[in-house]
C-alpha cells in the first residue's frame, strides 16, 4: 500500500490547488529553425492540414510519419509549423502545444 499511496502523491505534485496542471516550461518557435506558430483551420485528410500561420500566411500542413501516431490534431489547436524551404505555402508540423500550454501562450503574447 505504500507504493500505491507514494504514486498517487507524485502524479499530483505539478498541479494547482484547482487540479489543472501547473506549466512549468512551454517550447516556444526557434527563428534560427524557421519556426512559426500556427492554428489548424481544417483537417484536410491523410495527415494533412489547413495551417493559419501567424505570419499570415495560410499554409497547407504536413504530418510527418514520425509524429503520425502520436501526436493528434484537431481543428483549434496551436502548433509549431516549419516552412519548406523551396515552396513556402507548406509546411510540416513539428509541435502540438496542450491546453494549458496554449492558455501560457497567450498570457505571455506569442499569439495575437
Amino acid at each position: 500500500m505504500a507504493n500505491y499511496n507514494s504514486r498517487k502523491r507524485q502524479s499530483n505534485a505539478g498541479s494547482k490547488s484547482d487540479g489543472t496542471p501547473e506549466v512549468v516550461r512551454v517550447r516556444v518557435p526557434r527563428k534560427d529553425k524557421n519556426e512559426v506558430l500556427a492554428t489548424v483551420s481544417t483537417l484536410l485528410g491523410a495527415n494533412r492540414v489547413r495551417l493559419q500561420c501567424m505570419d499570415g500566411v495560410v499554409r497547407m500542413g504536413r504530418i510527418p510519419g514520425s509524429k503520425k501516431k502520436r501526436m493528434w490534431v484537431h481543428e483549434g489547436d496551436i502548433v509549431i509549423a516549419t516552412p519548406w524551404s523551396f515552396q513556402d505555402e507548406k509546411a510540416d508540423v513539428v509541435w502540438k502545444y496542450t491546453r494549458p500550454q496554449a492558455n501560457w501562450l497567450e498570457n505571455r503574447g506569442y499569439l495575437k
